[in-house]
């Protein structure tokens, strides 16, 4: 079974065995992760990231909460990579999400990040959504924004990137100021 979340200018579409060599040269490729973000699968070898991706469900609704997405253009060109999972202790969603470095800038991560964002509040029973930003990445805190993301305030030293600790904003949207779609998303699922 293989899920698809379609909007304009990008795909977002579960992970699948083939994009495997795609994942490793992005979880090894420090320009990938960029400056504010420390390697999520420093060195990760292949053979962990084709079993990571053998072992998640088959199922999509299953899919939409805890398998990472290939962000695609239409053309079928893989850009990037977005995670939605939930984090403890609180239950909170939250997502994440990087382009590869020649496709950003492009409006490819704010549609990716609108379908996230659609999607889980159309098809999950929740009120909120969160995700963190560096505090020096202006372009991540932009595209957040842009998607009706607000931010709430500073998390001192929540990450250790290249040798220094960060802090990062963090910032959410509520299912009350999401209100609708953004982009005419369709959801497609195939056997």
């Amino acid at each position: 079974m293989s899920g698809l979340l379609e909007g304009k200018l990008v795909n977002l579409r579960r992970i699948e065995k083939e994009d495997v060599d795609f994942q490793f040269a992005c979880a090894n490729d420090l320009d990938f992760w960029g400056e504010y973000t420390h390697p999520a699968f420093e060195q990760s070898p292949k053979w962990y990231l084709m079993q990571l991706v053998e072992n998640y469900p088959n199922d999509f609704q299953k899919a939409l909460e805890d398998k990472p997405f290939i962000i695609q253009k239409k053309d079928g060109t893989k850009v990037g990579l977005m995670w939605q999972f939930t984090n403890q202790p609180y239950g909170t969603l939250e997502f994440s999400g990087f382009l590869v470095p020649s496709e950003r800038g492009k409006g490819y991560g704010a549609e990716a990040t609108q379908l996230m964002v659609d999607n889980l509040f159309i098809y999950r029973n929740i009120v909120r959504i969160q995700a963190t930003a560096n505090v020096e990445n202006k372009a991540a805190q932009r595209v957040l924004e842009k998607v009706g993301f607000k931010a709430e305030g500073t998390i001192r030293k929540l990450s250790f990137v290249r040798g220094e600790w960060k802090d990062k904003t963090l910032y959410s949207i509520l299912l009350e100021e999401w209100k609708e779609p953004k982009i005419l998303t369709k959801t497609t699922s195939e056997t």
